[in-house]
C-alpha cells in the first residue's frame, strides 16, 4: 500500500487547505469464509436492527457517518442558492437528492449501528459546510443531522429511522423520516424523503444494491414539485439503477422532464422532447421482444446486466450532476469514495475538541479500520453490553434519555414527525456527556 504514509490524520496543508488521507490504514478482509446464512435464516421477515450481526459484515463507519455522505456534491447546494429561476433551482435540488444516494453503489457492507448519545461532527472548509448528528433513539434506531453552510447560504437538516427487512435472498432498507434542505438566500424550503435500498445475493453469489421508489420533492414556497421515480431493475435489467421524473408547476403542468441513473448522472430536458423518445424507444423494445422467443424461466436474483453502462443522451439535454469517479484503491477499502476515505480520520488537534462521544472515538470502529479484526469483535460486544446495562439502569430509577443535540418536533414545513437542532454544539462546551465507549 503505496498511499500508507496518509493513513494518520491528514493533516499536512496544501495551498493552506487541510489535506485528507486517501488511504484506510488496512485494507479490508475477505468475507469468503464466512457464511451469513448461518446467522439470517431466523430471521426471515423481521427487523434486523435487533439481530447482531459478526462485525467482518461492518465497514469501519458508524451510520451517523454513512449519512453525512449525503454531503459529497454540496457543491450542488450552493449552485442552488446561486440561481435566481425557480425551476433551475429544483434541477439542483433534485440532483443534489439523486447525488446523496450515490455513494451506496456496490457498498455492500453494513455500517455500525450508533450508540445512543453517539454524535458526529464533520467540517470541510473546501467543501463550504458543517454537519453534526446525533443517534437521539435507540429503538427504534433514530440518527438525526443538521449541516449548515459556512456561508450562510443553506441549512440542510434531517432525521433517519432505517427500516431493515430481510426478505431471503435479499435485505431491504426503507429510509423512513424527513430530509429539509432551506435555502436562506431565496427563503425557500424543500422536503423529501430518499427511496428503498435493497442488497440481493445475501446468502450466495455476488452482493448487489437496488435503489427503488417514488421520491418526491416539494418547493414549499413556490409549490412546484419534483416527482423522481427510482426504477427497480425488471426482469432483464434494462433499467438498473435508473431515475427519471419531471419537475411541474402547483398545477400540475410539467415544466421539465429529468433522467439518469444514481450511479452515475442526471440531465434535464424538455418534456415534449423526453416523451417522444420514451414513445420511440417503447417502440423499439417491443420489436426486439417480439422477435425473441421470451423464456419464461423464474426471476433470478443474480445481478442483471444493464443495456448499456451509460445513460442515452437525448439530445437538447442539460448535464446537472456526474458522479466523481471512486479511487483506485476503492476495491480493497470497502468500495469507500474519496469522501468516505476521510469520514473517520482523526488529528491530535481535532481530538483534543472533538467531545467524547464522536464516533471517530469508538474502539470497535478505530480497531476494524486498524485491520484488528478480533479486537473490533471484541469491543463491539463490550460497547453493546454496556449499553444494555445502561438502559437497564435507567429503566430502573425511571430516569428518561435526555439528548443533547436535537429535540423532537414536527417539520416545520411538512409537519412530519422530526428532530430538529437545538443549537450551542459549536460553542464547544461539553459537560455532563454520556460515557458510551
Amino acid at each position: 500500500m503505496s498511499e500508507g504514509k496518509d493513513c494518520g490524520g491528514g493533516d499536512a496543508l496544501s495551498n493552506g487547505i487541510k489535506k485528507h488521507r486517501t488511504s484506510l490504514p488496512s485494507p479490508m478482509f475477505s468475507r469468503n469464509d464466512f457464511s451469513i446464512w448461518s446467522i439470517l435464516r431466523k430471521c426471515i421477515g423481521m427487523e434486523l436492527s435487533k439481530i447482531t450481526m459478526p462485525v467482518i459484515f461492518n465497514e469501519p463507519l458508524s451510520f451517523l457517518q454513512r449519512l453525512t455522505e449525503y454531503m459529497e456534491h454540496t457543491y450542488l447546494i450552493h449552485k442552488a442558492s446561486s440561481l435566481s429561476d425557480p425551476v433551475e433551482r429544483m434541477q439542483c435540488v433534485a440532483a443534489f437528492a439523486v447525488s446523496a444516494v450515490a455513494s451506496q453503489w456496490e457498498r455492500t457492507g453494513k455500517p455500525f449501528n450508533p450508540l445512543l448519545g453517539e454524535t458526529y461532527e464533520l467540517v470541510r472548509d473546501d467543501l463550504g459546510f458543517r454537519l453534526i448528528s446525533e443517534q437521539v433513539s435507540h429503538h427504534p434506531p433514530i440518527s438525526a443531522f443538521h449541516a449548515e453552510g459556512l456561508n450562510n447560504d443553506f441549512i440542510f437538516h434531517g432525521s433517519i429511522y432505517p427500516k431493515l427487512k430481510f426478505w431471503g435472498k435479499s435485505v431491504e432498507a426503507e429510509p423512513k423520516g424527513t430530509i429539509t434542505l432551506e435555502l436562506l438566500e431565496h427563503n425557500e424550503a424543500y422536503t423529501w424523503t430518499n427511496p428503498t435500498c435493497c442488497v440481493h445475493n445475501i446468502i450466495v453469489g455476488k452482493l448487489w444494491i437496488e435503489q427503488y421508489g417514488n421520491v418526491e420533492i416539494t418547493n414549499h414556497r413556490t409549490g412546484d414539485k419534483c416527482v423522481l421515480n427510482f426504477k427497480p431493475c425488471g426482469l432483464f435489467g434494462k433499467e438498473l439503477h435508473k431515475v427519471e421524473g419531471y419537475i411541474q408547476d402547483k398545477s400540475k403542468k410539467k415544466l421539465c422532464a429529468l433522467y439518469g441513473k444514481w450511479t452515475e448522472c442526471l440531465y434535464s430536458v424538455d418534456p415534449a422532447t423526453f416523451e417522444a423518445y420514451k414513445k420511440n424507444d417503447k417502440r423499439n423494445t417491443e420489436e426486439k421482444k417480439n422477435s425473441k422467443q421470451m423464456s419464461n424461466s423464474e426471476e433470478s436474483d443474480e445481478m442483471p446486466m444493464p443495456d448499456s453502462e451509460s445513460v442515452f443522451v437525448i439530445p437538447g439535454s442539460v448535464l446537472l450532476w456526474r458522479i466523481a469517479p471512486r479511487p483506485p484503491n476503492s476495491a480493497q477499502m470497502y468500495n469507500f469514495t474519496n469522501f468516505a476515505m476521510v469520514l473517520n480520520e482523526v488529528d491530535k488537534e481535532m481530538e483534543s475538541v472533538i467531545p467524547k462521544t464522536d464516533c471517530r472515538l469508538r474502539p470497535d470502529i478505530r480497531a476494524m479500520e486498524n485491520g484488528e479484526i478480533d479486537q473490533a469483535s471484541e469491543e463491539k460486544k463490550r460497547l453493546e453490553e454496556k449499553q444494555r446495562a445502561a438502559r437497564k439502569n435507567r429503566s430502573k430509577s425511571e430516569e428518561d434519555w435526555k439528548t443533547r443535540w436535537f429535540h423532537q418536533g414536527p417539520n416545520p414545513y411538512n409537519g412530519a414527525q422530526d428532530w430538529i437542532y437545538s443549537g450551542s454544539y459549536w460553542d464547544r462546551n461539553y459537560f455532563n456527556l454520556p460515557d458510551i465507549y
